[in-house]
């Protein structure tokens, strides 16, 4: 049995992530093995996890990977700890589009049989905050909310009357947050910058945000209510890898055979500050399936590693980085050099714009015949996508589930061969496969499709 909480929210804005950090620095600092998740398909929060914790930060997406990976996603990350800490995303009923409660927190919450510490911005309101909380506690029945922290609280008499006004509603007071400029964490047109961007800031906001959650919640309480989360009926989860039937039926998992036709496949993977998301479950999956995982930096790094068989450049801000990238020269030649040799290189959203001719008009590797710009456009929400081109991740016809999220364009969309035809918001085809390249604005979550590792490691032979 794993102690759990899962911090959630009304409304995005409301202070959930400076709560869920705290109390994850706040735990460890006590001495317990604290394991970090995040709802959904953000990459940035998992960072500041990660630095609170000093373990991997994990997604738990259940759109991308379906609702009965939930819960054994969830066991493999905390397997070994005292306690898990959940933070939430947007609002807590708030999901998938027009997909009524998928992969909304209070789903996330469900599957986890959680209890649910709800954070509430406090800040322009007084007795309404008990219609507020009663109104989340009692929409629907199957969300145990077990408490309440009030966040942004102005002064001891705004404190007496919001305690005042929840003191009927059944839901206690378990935390107490005052307006503390020390705990805010600097955004820019994606959210939050990352912690590779902002180290040393990124470890005292952390440490400010430990000490404001000691100083106001009673963590004792936190503790005891984590620890009365039931038992999952779930086994954890494995990286293994396996084939998927064609028609979209389950996966089932093999593990690979140990090879005996030389050292493991190496794949590099792009990192540093440029190239900041990733899902840590994609690295285990790619060495399950018998490669060697290589982590390089495309700011520092003039090379490749050596003996690179493949590539996988994920999503990050290389926009906020396009000079250095394109200063970069000789990297910029060996990554165009392993595309022209038939390498698979598997390239999400800032990977794209990587291996475009250019980006904001500086030079790029050039692999991909097409000119990537910033846009005050955000792009946003999860896909649909069905593979339109055979590529070294899907066969054509296979279909994944995905997520964009951008303020680029790249002209042309798509390639000659497209990697996506995506069904909503609107029907289009996007992307681009060519030679081993597969490259796309849309972020997919390998533990849902296993079968993506295992096709991207046999293409490295």
């Amino acid at each position: 049995m794993v102690a759990r909480l899962v911090i959630a929210a009304p409304s995005s804005g409301a202070g959930k992530t400076t709560v869920a950090t705290g109390l994850m620095a706040a735990f460890a600092g006590r001495g317990l093995a604290v394991s970090p998740h995040k709802v959904g398909p953000d990459y940035i929060d998992p960072g500041y996890h990660a630095l609170a914790t000093g373990r991997p930060g994990r997604n738990l997406d259940a759109y991308m990977c379906g609702t009965g990976l939930i819960a054994p996603l969830f066991l493999h990350g905390a397997r070994g700890c005292d306690l898990a800490v959940v933070e939430g995303v947007m609002g807590l009923y708030d999901g998938a589009a027009d997909q009524g409660e998928l992969a909304s927190t209070a789903q996330v919450a469900k599957l986890l049989k959680a209890p649910v510490v709800l954070v509430v911005d406090a800040s322009s309101q007084s007795r309404s905050v008990a219609a507020l909380v009663h109104g989340f506690a009692s929409w629907d029945p199957e969300v145990r909310i077990g408490g309440v922290i009030l966040n942004k609280v102005a002064t001891d008499r705004h404190e007496h009357l919001l305690r005042e006004a929840l003191g009927g509603s059944g839901v206690p007071v378990l935390g107490v947050l005052r307006r503390a400029p020390a705990v805010a964490t600097p955004s820019r047109h994606l959210g939050l910058v990352p912690v590779a961007e902002r180290q040393a800031a990124a470890v005292e906001a952390v440490a400010a945000q430990a000490e404001q959650v000691l100083a106001g919640c009673d963590m004792e309480a936190l503790l005891a209510l984590a620890r009365s989360a039931p038992s999952l009926d779930a086994e954890p989860w494995v990286a293994e890898v396996g084939e998927r039937l064609h028609a979209g039926g389950p996966v089932v998992p093999t593990r690979p055979a140990l090879r005996d036709d030389g050292p493991p496949r190496r794949v590099a993977v792009a990192g540093g500050a440029a190239f900041t998301f990733s899902y840590a479950e994609h690295a285990e999956l790619l060495t399950a399936a018998g490669a060697e995982v290589v982590t390089f930096d495309p700011l520092r790094d003039e090379s490749l590693p050596e003996g690179t068989s493949g590539l996988v450049i994920g999503g990050g801000f290389p926009e906020m980085y396009g000079a250095e990238l394109s200063a970069n020269e000789p990297l910029r030649k060996a990554v165009a050099e392993l595309a022209a040799a038939g390498a698979p290189i598997a390239a999400e959203c800032a990977g794209l714009l990587y291996l475009a001719r250019s980006l904001d008009g500086r030079p790029m590797c050039g692999v991909l015949e097409a000119d990537a710009r910033m846009s005050e456009r955000l792009t946003l929400g999860y896909r649909d996508a069905v593979a339109v081109s055979d590529s070294v991740l899907a066969p054509a016809g296979a279909r994944m589930r995905g997520h964009e999220f951008h303020r680029t364009v790249i002209e042309p969309g798509a390639g000659a061969l497209a990697a996506w035809g995506l069904r909503q918001p609107e029907r289009r085809v996007e992307g681009f496969v060519q030679g081993g390249v597969h490259a796309s604005y849309v972020h997919t979550h390998w533990a849902g499709s296993p079968e993506a590792a295992a096709r991207f490691v046999e293409h490295c032979a």
